[in-house]
């Protein structure tokens, strides 16, 4: 009797697992909830002002190769949840890892399915080069791994813009540090070379598109404010650590990258 019970559990769990893995790879938002092809501007071409400002830009930021900025950029490739957590401690004001902030990154990352979903869809139907794939000029990731996806809008932005935004929702006193760090985020690429700067502009109207959408959902409110109530007590506990070398940070996100050379 006993096996026949365990046997009818365990096809329970099976039979549901499937359904279970769906919905903890969905989104907040529905097919048709967002249409960001009908938002974003068509990538530059030749002729376009837009496309000989984007040569100008990647010519001009390879000066940056081998400073303090560039070592912020190559950091700033790693892509992930993790990578996240630890890019946007300083401007949280705390440490923020898998632990101790679980709330926080299932908000972000379940957003963030949107908005890559969204801008996913524009790179395959706009599916412009890469800078380094037009001008010679180095880059700090693999140009063979680049190559194999397009260029409009950056997908790192996306990402990055995503995280900035909702954290600036869960931190709303702080937002004006994380904002700052997600725009500069997304300038790293440029100083990567691995996206034009029109490419990064695209991947934040993409992702502030898809977010105003997302943050309409009642699923994200109500997660919202569960991760409210998580920093709260996160940055209330003594035993919460500061993050290192902020003062450092800061300085390269305020630098502007498009500055005159002197």
């Amino acid at each position: 009797m006993r096996v026949t019970v365990l046997a009818g559990v365990l096809a329970l769990v099976l039979l549901a697992a499937p359904g279970a893995a769906a919905e903890t790879q969905s989104g907040y938002l529905k097919p048709g909830d967002i249409d960001v092809l009908a938002v974003l501007p068509a990538a530059p071409v030749p002729g376009d002002p837009r496309y000989d400002a984007d040569r100008a830009i990647f010519q001009k930021t390879r000066a940056l190769v081998g400073t303090p900025r560039w070592a912020l950029a190559t950091a700033d490739a790693q892509y992930g949840r993790e990578a996240m957590l630890h890019d946007f401690s300083c401007a949280a004001g705390v440490t923020l890892t898998l632990k101790n902030a679980p709330r926080l990154t299932a908000l972000a990352e379940k957003a963030a399915r949107d908005t890559e979903r969204q801008t996913s869809i524009a790179k395959k139907t706009f599916r412009r080069l890469r800078p380094f794939l037009i001008d010679q000029g180095e880059v700090c990731q693999s140009k063979d791994e680049l190559a194999e996806s397009y260029d409009y809008p950056s997908g790192h932005t996306t990402y990055g813009w995503t995280w900035a935004t909702v954290l600036s929702d869960v931190l709303p006193e702080r937002a004006t540090a994380i904002l700052a760090r997600g725009r500069a985020y997304g300038e790293s690429r440029i100083v990567c070379g691995a996206h034009n700067a029109s490419a990064v502009e695209a991947g934040r109207l993409s992702a502030t598109v898809t977010l105003e959408a997302v943050r309409n959902k009642a699923a994200y409110r109500r997660d919202l404010l569960a991760a409210r109530a998580e920093m709260r007590a996160l940055r209330r506990s003594a035993k919460a650590s500061k993050p290192a070398s902020c003062k450092a940070e800061a300085a390269l996100v305020a630098e502007d990258i498009f500055a005159p050379a002197p």
